[in-house]
């Protein structure tokens, strides 16, 4: 099998767990947009839209995802096919012990809307300061004192090796939907090719993640988070939409049993909608 990736460290890393739960695959490294200007403000589509392509076209036969980096809505002709077990959802606070033991006035880099309004909410004397670049140039730039803390995803620095940076799990900020999970995308009606490495409870929590941001309309100028999980019998599903400043955001959480990953998503996305979403986002 072709299994299509991005050619940065983490990304390859994550291709090899695929590759690995496959019994052994050709990685084919391909370049997005994305990786040709970090720095550009575009849609998820430019972390994916050459992958599609590639898929689409016969030159790989499935592609391997962060799956917070996949569009809301796919390309046509391309599903989702397999996740792996989750890794974690969280974020982390690199460089302190938590949000609390920052200084005040803090500078704390990060590339994310959603972490900087969350931060905000938190403590509105921080200061999010813009970071971007792969993990390990982050770490240096920390290293180098250009910042009092980063945040980063817990499961980039774990696949990495590079757990022993995380100075706090950030268990009270919502990630971002789809954070530590790998999806795995392949041209509809070959899902069968993959199928061994699918795990059910992780594809349930990424699919109501997605109606939530679905739901939201939401992309990733979208200061919005959400985290699905079973919880003591019940399939809980909360979710953080705020502004950048701090000056405004909602939260919401529902548990339930028996309805459908992608209902009880939708569900919140209108709870929220319902509170003032939309004028949180600016839409009015």
């Amino acid at each position: 099998m072709r299994l299509g990736t991005r050619a940065s460290a983490l990304a390859l890393a994550q291709a090899e767990v695929v590759a690995a739960g496959l019994g052994g695959a050709e990685l084919v490294t391909i370049t997005t947009s994305g990786d040709r200007d970090r720095s550009a403000h575009g849609d998820k589509e430019r972390w994916t839209r050459e992958l599609d392509a590639a898929l689409l076209d016969g030159r790989i036969d499935a592609a391997v995802h962060s799956a917070k980096d996949l569009p809301a809505r796919l390309a046509p002709g391309i599903v989702i096919a397999a996740t792996p077990p989750r890794a974690d959802p969280f974020d982390a606070l690199c460089g302190a012990a938590s949000i609390d033991a920052l200084p005040e006035g803090a500078r704390v880099g990060t590339g994310s809307l959603r972490r900087a309004a969350q931060l905000k909410a938190a403590r509105e004397d921080l200061e999010p300061c813009e970071l971007h670049g792969n993990v390990d140039t982050r770490l240096e730039r920390l290293a180098a004192g250009d910042f009092d803390a980063i945040v980063l995803a817990c499961a980039g620095l774990e696949r990495l090796g590079r757990g022993d940076e995380i100075g706090a799990r950030l268990e009270e900020m919502v990630p971002a939907a789809g954070q530590g999970t790998l999806a795995v995308t392949v041209r509809a009606g070959e899902e069968g090719s993959v199928a061994a490495l699918d795990d059910p409870a992780t594809h349930a929590a990424l699919d109501a993640e997605r109606a939530v941001v679905g739901g939201l309309d939401a992309d990733c100028h979208t200061p919005v988070g959400v985290h699905a999980a079973p919880q003591d019998g019940l399939f809980a599903v909360e979710a953080f939409v705020g502004r950048p400043d701090g000056s405004a955001w909602l939260r919401d959480r529902l548990a339930e049993s028996g309805a459908e990953p992608e209902q009880i998503g939708g569900q919140v996305a209108e709870r929220l909608l319902a509170a003032g979403a939309g004028e949180v986002l600016g839409r009015g």
